[in-house]
């Protein structure tokens, strides 16, 4: 049986929206791999954004913890010279006055003040016996003693969290042998000179 002229045409329209299918098929996935390859470069964009963010919210951070670390080594480095002064005005009282109550209040001034600097991370520099160490030490003299030995100590060194604060200033060692004559004379000199002796 023959077929109706439109029902042939009504074939035809159908047949050519299948044979049409593969290039629009083709466009979809064009325009579905653009749009991925967009996707991951706007994930790669926003991952390195976040990634510079943190990166300066660290940096930030760490600018912030020096600052304060170097403002604080200021104020100590200031206040240094205090204690000193609680050592110096200890060791010059004269024996009559040592066991006064006023003295013992000093005293314990000294020792609160040291406390609370040990809290923030000063410690002294142990220097006397040592090595000498140009990284925590300053040499200003030499004198009889062991050659390369911190012998005496004129100021003492203090570090705020491991890092120098103040370098010890100290006397080397020569090399050559100390006599007793040698000895007694340093003895006598540490008291009188104000020396610094442990």
């Amino acid at each position: 049986m023959p077929r109706d002229p439109e029902e042939n045409e009504k074939i035809n329209n159908e047949i050519k929206p299948e044979e049409e299918l593969p290039e629009a098929t083709t466009t979809l996935e064009e325009e579905l791999a653009e749009a991925n390859k967009k996707a991951e470069e706007y994930l790669a964009n926003w991952q390195r954004s976040q990634a510079d963010f943190l990166n300066y919210k660290r940096r930030t951070e760490q600018e912030r913890l020096e600052f304060n670390s170097y403002a604080n080594a200021n104020l100590l480095c200031a206040i240094l010279p205090v204690i000193d002064d609680f050592e110096r005005a200890l060791k010059a009282i004269p024996r009559e006055y040592k066991n006064n109550d006023w003295v013992e209040g000093v005293r314990l001034v000294e020792k609160k003040f040291k406390t609370i600097l040990e809290g923030l991370g000063v410690k002294q520099i142990k220097c006397l016996g040592h090595p000498f160490d140009p990284n925590l030490h300053e040499a200003i003299r030499q004198e009889k003693g062991k050659e390369g030995i911190v012998v005496e100590e004129y100021l003492k060194g203090y570090t705020l969290n491991d890092k120098l604060l103040r370098a010890s200033r100290v006397a080397v060692g020569n090399g050559e042998a100390i006599t007793k004559k040698d000895s007694h004379q340093r003895g006598d000199r540490g008291d009188k000179g104000g020396r610094v002796n442990g």
